[in-house]
């Protein structure tokens, strides 16, 4: 296998897309994620940019990576300044970073309008500021800024700029597609054209603006590319940089490029998801490899396809990213479906067992009135476990009201939930306030469950979300509710439908109790 150098910028670049921020600790503990998963280059930041930035270097040297080396980036030299002039050069050595990356002008578009400078005095900030780098940093990197566009527009002085660059003696240069406009036919056209004049290591950078950037960055290393750039999630500028989390699979299962170790990769879909939690951000269930549905199957065909040969509808094993394979139960699901569902729970069924069409056909009428299983699998399991005549009677409600009194014109209303609990013959009449309706109810039902079953104090509700179906029935509409409740070692969904939003959260919100004392019976994590 060839061997591609990763770089990720998820701490620098990723950081300039909208909604997300870091601070710094948070950087240092990505960072180290990043070294555990194998990553060669960890670009910090901009050192001469802001205060977090500059922290940062001096906490990452409090840490011993593996692997990863830390590189600090900036740009070339200012005009009518001479390197050991300008500040932002110097603090880029100062950050005692292993590797320096900085970036400078290609297109000449930008040297004209940005820099308001001649070419040839662009020239000469390219090559003297990363000569200066070079004899006092270990290991220097050019990002050519706008190359693809600066090629297209201007192809013989985009070239000029790449050999100021090799002429002193960089390590690698690395092609952006600063813009992400350009397709990936244009990229491998480039990139040969390069290579042609150019003897120095190539990498590439691409952001996402026209959806290319896996693509482009793929293509880039089939010519010759010998270095990625991109970022955990695609995190970045606008639409986003090149995605690493789909990057790092593709060359290693499918181009048969050496770039991290199979143990590494194994922990992708663990690092693609604590950066999502950091950011405070959602993950995509959809992603490419180490999404949640990036292995989930839902068609009964397909289902019954992968029990015999995963391959049919799985493009790798996924657990070669961390990831597993994931079976959905709705509406288009068969029998497989079911079968495959029970085994995962523990339950054993038969595929001519009675239960399991009517299992089946509990399900599709359920989905008929609005219910939805795949982001609640713990009512799932309990359907198939009433079903089957196996679900312990641990409590049951005999009333429960709800009310919100408006107080005063300018403050919220105040929520009141009262509810009879009865457990093995004794009633247990228990109110409790709390922020809105369905606050109160969970508030009051985990109050009086917690006095026979203390462990239900263990759990919290960390989602709560609401749909109105569409019956086309204004505020008389059918609402469903799926409510994600968890304790110190899981997390479980559960759904209610009703036309009556409280009575849908109640029954979403017994269903997560009942789970829990379930789980907790058999010794489940």
């Amino acid at each position: 296998m060839s061997q591609i150098r990763l770089y990720d910028t998820t701490l620098r670049d990723g950081t300039q897309a909208e909604d997300i921020s870091f601070l710094v600790q948070d950087k240092v503990r990505i960072a180290k994620r990043l070294d555990e998963l194998g990553i060669d280059y960890i670009e910090g930041g901009w050192p001469g940019s802001n205060p977090k930035d500059i922290a940062f270097f001096e906490e990452i040297k409090h840490e011993t990576l593996a692997h990863a080396k830390i590189a600090a980036f900036g740009s070339t030299r200012r005009a009518k300044l001479t390197p050991d002039q300008d500040e932002n050069i110097q603090t880029l050595i100062q950050s005692d970073a292993e590797v320096v990356t900085i970036f400078g002008k290609t297109w000449d578009f930008h040297v004209h309008e940005a820099l308001r400078i001649s070419l040839e005095e662009n020239l000469e900030l390219i090559h003297d500021s990363l000569a200066y780098l070079k004899e006092r940093v270990g290991e220097v990197i050019y990002d050519a800024e706008h190359f693809f566009d600066g090629y297209r527009a201007n192809p013989e002085y985009a070239i000029k700029t790449l050999q100021a660059a090799a002429e002193a003696n960089v390590d690698c240069i690395v092609l952006c597609d600063t813009n992400g406009g350009n397709l990936p036919s244009k990229i491998a056209e480039i990139i040969d054209r390069v290579k042609q004049q150019v003897s120095t290591p190539i990498g590439i950078h691409a952001h996402n603006d026209s959806d290319c950037a896996v693509a482009n960055s793929l293509i880039a290393v089939e010519h010759g590319a010998v270095h990625v750039q991109g970022t955990i999630n695609g995190f970045g500028e606008r639409c986003g940089n090149a995605n690493l989390c789909s990057i790092i699979p593709a060359l290693k299962l499918k181009m048969d490029k050496e770039c991290i170790s199979d143990e590494g990769m194994t922990t992708l879909r663990r690092v693609s998801r604590s950066v999502y939690e950091l950011a405070n951000l959602i993950p995509n269930k959809h992603a490419a490899y180490v999404g949640n549905s990036a292995f989930a199957h839902k068609g009964g065909v397909h289902v019954s396809a992968i029990q015999r040969h995963p391959e049919t509808y799985e493009h790798i094993r996924p657990e070669l990213v961390g990831n597993t394979t994931r079976v959905l139960v709705s509406d288009l699901s068969g029998r497989s479906n079911i079968l495959v569902k029970a085994e995962e729970c523990g339950i054993e069924l038969d595929s001519k067992d009675p239960v399991t069409l009517e299992i089946l056909e509990d399900i599709k009428n359920l989905e008929n009135q609005g219910y939805q299983f795949e982001g609640a699998e713990a009512s799932f399991e309990l359907l198939m476990r009433k079903a089957m005549g196996t679900v312990k009677h641990y409590f049951s409600v005999d009333a429960f009201r709800v009310i919100d009194t408006l107080r005063s014109g300018d403050q919220l209303p105040f929520s009141e939930a009262t509810v009879k609990v009865k457990v093995g013959g004794k009633i247990e009449h228990i109110a409790a306030d709390g922020h809105g309706p369905v606050d109160a109810l969970d508030k009051a039902l985990r109050k009086g469950l917690t006095n026979f079953y203390p462990k239900i104090g263990e759990m919290r509700l960390f989602d709560y979300k609401v749909r109105v179906l569409p019956a086309g029935k204004g505020t008389e509409s059918v609402t469903r509710v799926l409510v994600e409740s968890g304790d110190h070692d899981s997390r479980w969904g559960t759904v209610g439908v009703s036309e009556n939003i409280i009575d849908a959260s109640y029954r979403a919100l017994i269903d997560a109790f009942q789970f829990k004392l379930l789980k907790d019976e058999e010794g489940r994590e």
